[in-house]
């Protein structure tokens, strides 16, 4: 009987799989490197795309903030040039005021009533003066307040019985003190346009018939 001995051939086939298994482990760890190094680099360029938008977008936006505060700038000389034509157009709208107020005063005093002081401060006016009655005054404030289409908001401050003169010429008289307020003409000219407006406004709307 022929005894054949496989240990060396078992062995050496042993030898030539573990080689292989080596072989096939050194080969997926060239390729997992490879890719680690490959996926790397993209991220690492994506990384750095964003990167230069990021700071492209920075430097915009700086540009915008300084631009913007540019912008502040010319609306803030805008505003100024604005505020200081307007108070020319008031200094030269605001001559005509003591006419315009006098003129207003002229119409409007009631009979009975004699004004004795006025005193303008900004665009307030005290009126001082005499009246025959309290109604007289009441009536005169009425007309300022109604009437008027430069004087506004009429305050009776201080009104009193008082003795004008002396001996058998003295009369029983009141004397009063007012507060009003005066228009500048471009308020009252707004104020006027604003009138015809709604005037207007009411002429053109339909009206029903029954």
């Amino acid at each position: 009987m022929i005894k054949i001995n496989l240990l060396p051939h078992r062995e050496e086939k042993r030898k030539q799989l573990k080689s292989n298994f080596y072989s096939l482990l050194l080969f997926a760890a060239v390729i997992g490197a490879v890719v680690v190094l490959v996926v790397g680099a993209v991220f690492a360029r994506q990384i750095t795309a964003q990167s230069d938008r990021n700071n492209y977008i920075k430097a915009e936006n700086l540009k915008l903030d300084e631009k913007i505060k540019e912008v502040a700038t010319l609306r803030q000389e805008i505003d100024g040039l604005k505020a200081r034509q307007q108070a020319v157009e008031d200094l030269q709208g605001d001559r005509n005021q003591p006419v315009f107020m006098l003129d207003e005063f002229v119409k409007l005093t009631p009979e009975g009533v004699y004004l004795k002081t006025l005193k303008q401060e900004g665009q307030r006016v005290l009126v001082t003066g005499y009246a025959q009655s309290n109604q007289r005054v009441s009536d005169f404030i009425r007309n300022l307040g109604n009437k008027s289409i430069w004087v506004y908001k009429p305050e009776l401050l201080e009104i009193k019985s008082v003795n004008l003169g002396q001996g058998r010429d003295a009369k029983r008289v009141v004397e009063f003190s007012m507060n009003v307020g005066i228009k500048r003409p471009r308020e009252q000219e707004s104020a006027a346009a604003s009138t015809v407006a709604v005037s207007g406004a009411a002429q053109t709307s339909p009206t029903k018939t029954p």
